[in-house]
């Protein structure tokens, strides 16, 4: 195992290539776990450095591809020109439930496909008559949110008083989600823009959107899942764990989520909080505003799903707490089988992340499950509470790396090597063209899902499928055949 020493040295080499401007820049976004009491303080959600390439999206990326766009039974309307829609279109595979084109809109693209004279002359007649088109083309939509794009923002156009005009219309919400790609350095701002307009559109206004079922009654075992996208179908064996453990999910904001769970949620005991970084805005709203609690938990190998389960059912009764050790004991014998299955074909492998949200730190875990090691890891677009938690998960001599740039994400991993490197779609071939086992850790390269216990063994597998693929042997470049 290299020394911290060591690990900086490499820092300070790749760091070389950069002219002396750049290069001062970006050592404040590298470093090493020095040891077991340090936090990862590296600099993050700063502006990337211009002209070294940044894998970050755009605030639209995180306001329509991530919070809003999985609430299933809306239409999310991207307002712009029709890339921005089209790239972001369907690319997180936020499974869910219905009938698409019907009562289900999750997996279609909805675009006011700006022009050259909408520029000129401003889009908002174009916008009041594409949610008229809406209405009738999809009458059983529960309303519609409208993400703008960066030319919605350079020429000023008002979406909140289309929003407001159009809800009185059709009597149902539309919600404007001003989130131009231009906004901040990353697309975490576009998380807290959606965040704030739950917040300032929706609660508001959530007695007369409420839907309540036929013979509700509150009970003291409520909880939302808040910041789980059902990713691969992840909510689905979270949610279930959770109901095992005896208590009721109301509503799953957004992975397979409904406009009317969005509103329910102030009637939870708890928030549980999976993605951190996308959803915190709105739990300490709703801790301030209704008194609700809220916690972060990690349903990613079973030595976190165990320590998760505990710290919820703490929340609650005797009752609770006996049936979550129920479940963690129900599930010991399973997992004990899998990690003995794949442990010994992984044992020892080391692992290189780079990946958003909360996943450089909440995967680490299940990676150490199965004796595997993870010797880097970073994010696009964490802040300065994302590393310090992620100091809690790492070990000492771990590379620590913030929005790391693909020239310095290849020079690390040519240097350490890793046995895999977990990373996202744009940095999949690169790694892949260099003999290195590759899994797409944003969604899960087509598989999953990857949480609570059903999904640890399709991860387990995954890994071992990745890893132990006997083509990494054949690849060559032509020339040295």
């Amino acid at each position: 195992m290299a020394t911290v020493e060591e690990r900086k040295e490499l820092i300070g080499e790749v760091l070389e290539a950069y002219p002396a401007k750049a290069k001062k820049l970006r050592s404040k976004h590298l470093d090493v776990k020095a040891d077991a009491a340090a936090d990862c303080g590296v600099k993050s959600n700063k502006k990337s450095v211009p002209g070294v390439m940044t894998t970050r999206g755009c605030a639209y990326a995180g306001a329509k591809g991530v919070v809003w766009g999985p609430v299933k039974d809306m239409v999310h309307l991207s307002h712009g020109p029709v890339g921005c829609g089209y790239y972001s279109w369907s690319g997180r595979r936020n499974y869910y439930v219905g009938t698409t084109g019907v009562d289900t809109f999750g997996t279609m693209q909805f675009t006011s496909d700006f022009q050259e004279r909408d520029i000129v002359f401003g889009g908002d007649k174009k916008l009041d008559k594409v949610i008229n088109e809406l209405e009738e083309l999809f009458p059983l939509s529960q309303g519609t949110t409208i993400e703008s794009e960066c030319p919605v923002g350079l020429i000023g156009d008002d979406i909140e008083a289309v929003a407001r005009r159009k809800a009185k219309e059709t009597g149902k919400p539309v919600v404007p989600v001003r989130c131009e790609g231009f906004r901040g350095v990353s697309q975490s701002l576009g998380h807290h823009i959606a965040n704030d307009t739950v917040r300032d559109w929706v609660l508001p206004k959530a007695d007369e959107y409420r839907k309540l079922p036929n013979g509700f009654e509150p009970s003291p075992y409520d909880v939302n899942i808040v910041g789980d996208y059902n990713i691969g179908g992840d909510a689905w064996p979270s949610r279930k764990l959770l109901e095992d453990a005896g208590l009721r999910v109301i509503s799953q904001f957004s992975g397979d989520g409904s406009f009317n769970e969005v509103v329910m949620a102030p009637l939870a005991k708890l928030n549980l909080i999976h993605c951190y970084r996308s959803m915190n805005y709105i739990c300490r709203f709703m801790e301030e505003k209704y008194g609700i609690g809220w916690l972060e938990y990690n349903f990613f190998g079973p030595t976190e799903i165990a320590k998760s389960l505990r710290k919820i059912a703490e929340q609650f009764d005797e009752t609770i707490q006996a049936k979550a050790e129920a479940v963690i004991a129900e599930n010991e014998a399973r997992m004990e089988s899998i990690i003995a299955k794949y442990r010994p074909r992984l044992e020892g492998k080391t692992v290189m992340m780079m990946v958003g949200g909360l996943r450089p730190r909440h995967v680490i875990p299940a990676f150490k499950d199965l004796g595997m090691k993870v010797i880097g890891t970073g994010y696009e677009f964490g802040h300065a509470d994302d590393y310090k938690r992620t100091a809690n998960y790492v070990e000492e001599g771990t590379l620590i790396y913030d929005d790391v740039s693909g020239y310095e994400f290849e020079a690390f991993a040519k240097e350490l090597n890793p046995d895999l490197i977990a990373a996202g779609i744009k940095e999949k071939y690169v790694f892949q063209k260099m003999a290195l086992p590759f899994r797409q850790m944003h969604s899960w390269d087509y598989s999953g899902p990857y949480h609570g216990y059903d999904g640890f063994e399709v991860f387990a597998r995954d890994m071992d499928l990745a890893i132990n693929n006997p083509t990494w042997g054949l690849i060559n470049a032509p020339w040295k055949a």
